[in-house]
């Protein structure tokens, strides 16, 4: 991750409210995963799905172990996701209840 100045904290902020509000004017998920796929590389991409595929199992109580045999994501990142959900900003929260019920089971 770049490092940045102090004085740039708030043009960050403003940069990051500026790609959320293009992320949440996007109504279709094809859009979405168009500009997704126009924002990030191919492994930003993969690392941001593996983190999303695990959430679900997670939820569910799922042990890590099994997770990695389920999703071949490692053991590492399955925790970093473990501690998100917990002391996070609730944002894989949000989303997961954002979701219709038959794509949500379909992770």
């Amino acid at each position: 991750m770049k490092r940045r100045a102090a004085n740039d904290e708030q043009t960050e902020n403003a940069s990051l409210q500026a790609l959320a509000e293009a992320l949440a004017a996007l109504q279709r998920p094809e859009d979405v995963r168009a500009f997704l796929e126009d924002l990030c590389t191919p492994a930003e991409l993969e690392s941001m799905s593996d983190r999303w595929r695990v959430v679900p199992l997670l939820l569910k109580g799922v042990p890590y172990r099994e997770i990695h045999d389920l999703t071949q994501v490692s053991v590492t990142t399955i925790g970093r996701v473990a501690r998100t959900l917990e002391r996070g900003t609730g944002g894989y929260a949000t989303a997961v209840q954002q979701q219709p019920r038959a794509t949500s089971a379909s992770h």
